[in-house]
């Protein structure tokens, strides 16, 4: 293991993952509700989670793109946007303070001394919804530092995923949702296992479950809020059994992986 690669869940799709000195935080979402949805598990993340050398954005819908929870990151803060965003998502250029970059697969983007952000595809609306025409892709990325660490934002299983995603040591892998159904677009526990079997990293953190839930709907379905963790380390440990997967708790941290 490497001391200096960590990864800290805070709660949906945000983590921050620090390599080699460089802290590089997902999707901040810091909110207690948003629209129809309520936090339900895990405190909204304190101020030092808003820390960070980079800010990876991987897709439009608002509980990945938050523009709220970024205007709390710091002046000069590198973020990570797809390709049009600014276009589809005019509260982004109130936010003078940041310093964005739009990205598409294929571009790789330095953000610390000896890591490198590579964007690569994902499988998933990429859209501003409710509205908006499809202007902007979903995107995944390796952090290419001490380790490679790959966070998937939301996506589905694609054909040329393991090709796309490359050689990587940990994987954060998307295994739930914000309510009872996933369509297509999306991983639930027997996809990301079948995700983490076709990437074949050395360990795993299932993110994207456990933390939002819609208002008033309980007691609907309500195993799949708490079940996908421990669902997705059931089905990893049988389609993956190489791959160490680490089930944290929000705001718990771990080290999960070595550069190979």
């Amino acid at each position: 293991m490497r001391p200096d690669v960590t990864v800290t869940w805070w709660g949906h799709a945000t983590c921050t993952v620090e390599d080699s000195g460089t802290r590089v935080l997902t999707d901040p979402l810091f909110a207690r509700r948003l629209a129809h949805l309520r936090r339900r598990r895990g405190a909204v993340p304190p101020p030092r989670a808003a820390a960070a050398d980079a800010v990876l954005v991987s897709h439009l819908h608002a509980d990945h793109l938050h523009v709220p929870s970024l205007a709390r990151l710091a002046p000069g803060t590198r973020t990570l946007v797809p390709r049009g965003a600014a276009r589809s998502v005019p509260g982004l250029r109130r936010l003078t303070h940041l310093r964005f970059t739009e990205v598409a697969p294929g571009d790789e983007v330095p953000v610390g001394d000896g890591v490198v952000v590579r964007v690569v595809p994902a499988l998933h609306d990429g859209r501003r919804l409710p509205v908006g025409p499809r202007r902007s892709p979903a995107l995944g990325y390796v952090v290419q530092g001490a380790a490679r660490t790959y966070f998937a934002g939301d996506t589905g299983l694609f054909d040329a995923m393991a090709e796309e995603v490359g050689d990587v040591d940990v994987a954060l892998l998307p295994v739930g949702g914000w309510g009872p159904f996933l369509g297509h677009g999306h991983l639930d526990p027997a996809r990301a296992a079948e995700a983490l079997a076709r990437i074949a990293p050395r360990s795993a953190v299932p993110v994207h479950y456990g933390t939002y839930w819609p208002i008033g709907m309980d007691a609907v379905r309500p195993h799949e809020f708490h079940a996908p963790g421990d669902e997705f380390v059931r089905q990893a440990a049988r389609r993956a059994p190489d791959v160490a997967v680490h089930r944290l708790a929000h705001g718990e941290s771990v080290r999960p992986g070595a550069a190979r």
